[in-house]
């Protein structure tokens, strides 16, 4: 009987989550399902984007710019807000049912022949399943460039068998230290992962640490870096053209940039200060590009800025009906938390704000919670359909010491309808904590169905 797209969802569902899982990470299984899928990721020409925020703002930025000089782009990030789909995608089209049906049967096949012969000891994991689906679909599609999103870390990751002509790494903070270590430069050599020896690899400065250790690797690698400072724009975001009515301009970042020794004008969609840092990171991985065979000119990376499309960061949904502005942003811990308390006091100082906020167990859910809740009047704590979701009563209780009014919902759903009556049409709304709580409240508010978990 034919793999059904429902069936290939279930069944990848059914392998769990990696991170609740006691399986050793290991790079050798991966490379062996490749290997008996005739190893499509050496047909491919890739990017590989590592760090711990802002990697798939980079990684959608960078191919929408590719996109815009005429190549059929493929970009794979994690995790998703709805569908699956949503993490393999060609020129900004999610993959179809029918070929992830086709797509999941074929890797499924190889993966069981590896267990029953013993070339695995067990059934590869969501992720690896997943990351094999999408280079076997691109080589399949026709692709001619693939931007990779690292999942975690780097040099443990499924995707970290491709061999990158481009390897960037964004900012670096503290996330998953359960599996990447408990300081910085512990963290940052598993980012370091995916850097090649004399490979090239794009990225920006940042904590000392981090520096000092990205530099050693670089150094043990005899790898090139290249700097993107020269591509950061000014760091104000314009904000003149926000008004009350035009709700949908908040936090667009407007400026003019030099590219290759032209200046381009530049709206960016994607909102907030810490986008204009990869953004600079696209670019510089762009002009890169230029000495691996692509052709990617001024006027396609300023296309292609301006066709960026990454949904539930710093997503700004308009009042309507006497509804409250709604702000859908992803920010899981520290570092993104900081990131979007810039963007609301920037654009939402005089605005009484309602957060709806959930967390995965594993994160930093106290530290978040003393970085976001002052800002708020009121917070609703509730829980995502998902097995690592904190309960809302955890939060409450993580949370009891801020200024705000904080109380419980059981759903997402409950939560977003109260945070709308409280709120009321002079207020915002803010859904954040975990993509998936946004994912969850961006199906509701579409009126669809909501994400598929892992």
């Amino acid at each position: 009987m034919p793999v059904t797209y429902e069936s290939a969802v279930s069944q990848l569902l059914a392998l769990g989550h990696e991170l609740l899982s006691h399986r050793k990470f290991d790079l050798d299984h991966m490379r062996r399902l490749a290997e008996a899928l005739g190893n499509p990721h050496r047909r491919l020409q890739c990017v590989l984007i590592a760090g711990t925020n802002g990697k798939g703002s980079t990684a959608a930025a960078l191919a929408s710019m590719a996109q815009a000089a005429g190549y059929r782009t493929g970009l794979y990030t994690s995790p998703h807000l709805l569908r699956v789909n949503e993490r393999i995608q060609i020129n900004q089209e999610p993959i179809s049912d029918a070929e992830f049906a086709m797509m999941y049967e074929r890797v499924d096949v190889a993966a069981t022949g590896l267990v029953e012969r013993g070339a695995l000891p067990w059934h590869p994991s969501f992720f690896e399943m997943l990351t094999a689906m999408m280079f076997e679909y691109f080589v399949s599609a026709g692709v001619e460039l693939v931007v990779l999103e690292v999942g975690m870390g780097g040099r443990l990751d499924a995707t970290n068998i491709a061999d990158p002509c481009v390897s960037v790494i964004t900012d670096i903070d503290f996330d998953h230290q359960k599996f990447l270590g408990d300081t910085l430069p512990e963290i940052a050599r598993e980012k370091a992962g995916i850097m090649r020896p004399k490979g090239l690899v794009v990225l920006l400065p940042q904590h000392p640490l981090v520096n000092e250790t990205l530099g050693t690797e670089i150094l043990e690698r005899d790898a090139r870096p290249v700097s993107a400072v020269k591509h950061m724009p000014p760091l104000t975001p314009d904000a003149s053209q926000y008004t009350a009515s035009a709700p949908a301009l908040v936090g667009r970042n407007h400026f003019s940039l030099v590219v290759m020794e032209e200046e381009i004008m530049v709206d960016f969609p994607l909102a907030g200060r810490h986008q204009l840092r990869n953004l600079a990171l696209a670019i510089a991985a762009a002009e890169q590009l230029n000495s691996f065979g692509f052709r990617i000119l001024p006027q396609h990376i300023e296309k292609g800025i301006r066709n960026t499309r990454w949904p539930g960061r710093f997503e700004v949904i308009p009042a309507e009906a006497g509804l409250p502005e709604i702000v859908l942003d992803v920010a899981h811990n520290p570092a993104g938390a900081w990131a979007l308390r810039s963007a609301l006091s920037t654009f939402y100082e005089d605005r009484p704000l309602t957060f709806v906020f959930g967390a995965m167990r594993d994160k930093a859910i106290q530290e978040i919670a003393d970085i976001l809740f002052p800002l708020a009047e009121r917070v609703i704590a509730t829980r995502a359909d998902n097995p690592r979701a904190a309960s809302a009563e955890e939060i409450v209780e993580l949370g009891r010491h801020s200024q705000a009014e904080i109380v419980a919902e059981e759903s997402v759903t409950a939560a977003l309808e109260r945070a709308r009556l409280l709120a009321g049409s002079k207020g915002v709304v803010v859904i954040t904590g975990s993509i998936y709580i946004v994912g969850e409240a961006l199906g509701i508010l579409a009126q669809k169905p909501v994400r598929q978990s892992v």
